[in-house]
């Protein structure tokens, strides 16, 4: 190609055509010539030439076009055609030079090799007013290693690995050490270096520090000189019997306070912070070895620090690769670069913890997407296993939290496995809460009795109390937490239906007899009588909503307290038994299951009443179905031992909890605490009258914190309470309270 014509009219000649046509120096003076190498070839080459020619391609001179041409400069131009007879110059003009890299400079020429520092090549040194330097990126006159010897920066071009490599160190600073490209540099990743920079300096400090020790002279050292000299004196002795320790407590305390600093930036800049820091504690030698290790402590040793540090780093970086969404590209160099870190041997267990799977491998998509129930699979003939370090396993379940995906979390509990087994345990106990979340209730109140494999126990075992109860309430009303924790205390939200009564109340039971220390839970006791006397519906709040039931008659009565006794025995020793459906699928469901609840509460107490620290709450349980409360009492006076032992209870509760049944009572209102002490105070039991009466005095001594206790004393006057035969006792006792607000 021997010429080119570039939008805008401007021509564009080779070099080397129009050397041949180049003006006298008293022409160049007046009129000169733009000269532009063809940059659409890939090597611009003189006729004759041996194929040495230098590529333009990455050249940095900025090409500019010619502007308008004012009349004068119109009548000064002249014509110049070449001999050819290809090109005619109407109008030469001198060219803005613009700033340009040396290698790329039109005035010097300039000699290229791949890593010459030794010295400048050839006229390499010589500039002009815009040669900037590839290194620095600066003005080669401002560049202060230009010509150094070992360095000479004015040999750097862009054909060269080595001296790309320098320039990417030298503008990246210690990001260079990421593999990362000058483009992917963000304003996070360079605050992350910067950081790092002053910790590595301020680290070398430390660690120099470290390595100089501390002499340490023994208390009983006596001087062996002649003539002897006062102890500590005799240098001679003194430097011969010093023993040097090395502490590592102050480079621990300033990698620690680099770690603090690290948690609190932004994403990339903690991991280059956390990568960074681990790279340089993995440099660390320990001058002492292997002496004294154990007694110097935690941070003063290196070998116990060290590993100690790399713990925090590691599962600091695990959680960031899972809960961060880094692009593929810089999630891969943070990997690489920990995988090129020498570890030292008390740091070989952490080689591979970084070995995270990405979200889109095929074998955690499978479990995730229930395609894969095992978490197991083939490839190229060898078994794999989703098996992965615990802060992984939390990160990633708290990542799906995020995201509301309940489904995806149970499959992936269900299918992992993980190193710490107790606390992957701990997380798959809630898998019946996820469940719930989901809308599945039946399968959530399965869940809770089925282990996940063969080799643990049930998540029923190790329910609290507390979460037992949220349990209960979501079987009852479908409604669950709005958090995704069991015992939430935000709004609750409608997930899916109900359980039936039937069904609820042989769930329940089983969890019950599932853990000993749920059955002798009085709180559990009160939990499943409030539970099946309430409606399935919740109020605004998401309290449950109590039902005041009217008493069935008693031959219903009788055929319920029947049914449930056969199976309340079946379902203890492990029959599968269901509840006839005549009794409690019918109009008096409600009534039946608050019967069957009074005959295994009534079980119970026969069997584990000494494990019982309280009654009282299961009394309050009933709420205003006061002749469920009686017919308990009813069925305790069959046997005197445990209906005295239930009265105690009850007494020592009262006395321990005075103000906290004051405050209950007052909730509660006088017309609901008149007829519970007129059910004790009629009870034929003397130890259960004695409930009420207790319950009397307790009001009376504290007459100003009741102000309900008159309408308590008009609800006595208007029940005939004075004229009932209860025994001499409780007729004093309650004449006494009713006489107190007579003569107000």
């Amino acid at each position: 190609m021997d010429s080119q014509c570039y939008p805008g009219g401007c021509q564009v000649v080779p070099i080397w055509k129009l050397m041949a046509m180049w003006p006298s120096e008293k022409e160049q003076e007046e009129e000169s010539i733009i000269l532009i190498s063809d940059d659409d070839d890939d090597e611009v080459q003189c006729p004759g030439d041996d194929g040495g020619g230098e590529s333009t391609q990455e050249s940095s001179v900025l090409f500019v076009e010619p502007q308008e041409k004012s009349s004068l400069e119109e009548k000064k131009s002249e014509e110049l055609v070449d001999e050819e007879g290809d090109l005619v110059v109407t109008y030469c003009k001198q060219a803005n030079v613009m700033p340009h890299a040396r290698h790329d400079c039109t005035t010097h020429p300039f000699e290229r090799t791949e890593s010459d520092t030794c010295s400048p090549l050839g006229k390499n040194a010589d500039i002009c007013e815009q040669c900037y330097c590839y290194i620095c990126d600066k003005l080669a006159a401002e560049c202060s290693l230009w010509t150094s010897p070992a360095l000479c920066h004015c040999n750097a071009h862009n054909k060269s690995n080595f001296w790309k490599a320098q320039r990417n160190f030298a503008l990246a600073g210690v990001l260079a050490t990421f593999n990362l490209e000058l483009l992917e540099l963000d304003t996070e990743l360079r605050h992350g270096g910067d950081l790092l920079e002053k910790f590595i300096r301020d680290l070398s400090v430390a660690y120099n520090k470290y390595l100089t020790g501390e002499r340490l002279c023994p208390p009983d050292q006596e001087c062996c000189c002649q003539p002897k000299l006062p102890l500590g004196q005799c240098n001679v002795c003194s430097s011969q019997s010093m023993e040097v320790v090395y502490k590592y407590s102050d480079v621990f305390e300033l990698v620690t306070r680099f770690l603090n600093q690290a948690e609190q930036e932004s994403p990339k800049a903690a991991a280059v912070m956390l990568l960074g820091a681990a790279k340089q504690i993995a440099l660390h030698k320990d001058p002492a070895l292997l002496k004294n290790c154990q007694s110097l402590g935690l941070t003063a040793s290196l070998r116990i620090a060290v590993p100690f540090l790399f713990q925090r780093i590691t599962t600091r970086l695990q959680r960031m690769l899972v809960l961060c969404d880094f692009p593929k590209i810089l999630y891969e160099k943070f990997v690489e670069f920990f995988q090129s870190i020498s570890l030292p041997c008390h740091c070989f267990a952490f080689s591979n913890c970084l070995n995270v799977l990405p979200w889109d491998h095929v074998l955690l998509t499978t479990v995730l997407k229930g395609q894969n129930i095992t978490g197991q699979r083939k490839q190229k003939g060898k078994k794999m296993f989703l098996w992965e370090s615990f802060p992984v396993v939390e990160a990633r379940v708290e990542k799906l939290l995020e995201k509301k995906k309940y489904r995806e979390v149970v499959r992936y509990l269900r299918a992992v496995k993980c190193n710490e087994n107790q606390r992957l345990r701990d997380l798959r106990d809630l898998i019946p809460f996820y469940l719930c979340k989901t809308g599945n209730s039946l399968d959530a109140a399965h869940s809770l009795l089925v282990p996940v494999n063969s080799l643990a126990c049930c998540s029923a075992c190790r329910i609290t109390p507390c979460q037992f109860k949220v349990y209960l309430k979501i079987f009852r009303t479908g409604c669950v937490p709005s958090g995704n924790a069991v015992l939430d205390m935000g709004p609750w939200v409608k997930a899916g239906s109900p359980l039936r009564n039937t069904v609820l109340i042989k769930q329940a039971l089983k969890l019950l007899y599932s853990s000993q220390a749920l059955y002798r839970s009085a709180k559990c006791w009160s939990s499943f009588i409030m539970i099946l006397g309430s409606s399935d519906l919740l109020d605004k709040r998401g309290n449950l909503l109590p039902l005041s039931l009217a008493e069935p008659p008693l031959g219903f009565q009788e055929n319920v307290l029947a049914a449930s006794g056969n199976f309340l025995e079946d379902l203890r020793s492990g029959v599968n038994v269901s509840l006839p459906s005549a009794l409690f699928s019918g109009q008096l469901h409600h009534e039946a299951c608050l019967i069957l609840a009074v005959q295994a509460v009534q079980q119970m107490l026969c069997c584990d009443l000494p494990h019982l620290t309280s009654f009282l709450e299961i009394v309050l349980a009933f709420g205003k179905n006061f002749w469920a409360l009686r017919l308990l009492l009813d069925q305790l006076a069959c046997a005197e031992q445990i209906l005295c032992g239930t009265a105690n209870l009850l007494l020592r509760d009262l006395a321990r909890d005075k103000g906290t049944m004051l405050r209950v009572w007052q909730s509660l209102g006088p017309q609901h605490v008149g007829e519970l002490l007129c059910l004790f105070l009629s009870c034929r039991h003397k130890r259960m009258q004695s409930v009420g009466l207790l319950s009397l005095n307790v009001i009376i001594e504290n007459l100003h914190v009741c102000p309900w206790a008159k309408q308590l004393c008009t609800f006595f006057l208007e029940s005939g309470l004075r004229q009932l035969p209860f025994g001499t006792t409780v007729y004093l006792e309650v004449s006494k309270f009713v006489s107190v607000f007579e003569k107000l």
